[in-house]
């Protein structure tokens, strides 16, 4: 066995399975970045809800307030 055929025989795997190692990596890494996106969709969504709900919170007891200052 020759000295190239040795390195073609250990290069040859390992840039295979780097380049599978890679592939694999970049397609769990975009995985995980769409669950994290649907994630904070999510966050930003209750953040919404709760500002909202809150704001109307706000509304009723200025009403309240309003009407007892009245009195």
């Amino acid at each position: 066995m020759t000295n190239l055929q040795l390195y073609l025989a250990i290069g040859v795997p390992v840039l295979l399975n780097a380049a599978a190692l890679g592939l694999v990596a970049g397609l769990l890494m975009s995985h995980m970045n769409t669950r994290f996106e649907a994630i904070n969709r999510r966050f930003d969504d209750m953040r919404d809800l709760w500002r909202a709900e809150l704001h109307r919170v706000e509304e009723v007891l200025d009403a309240r307030l309003k009407h007892l200052e009245e009195r």
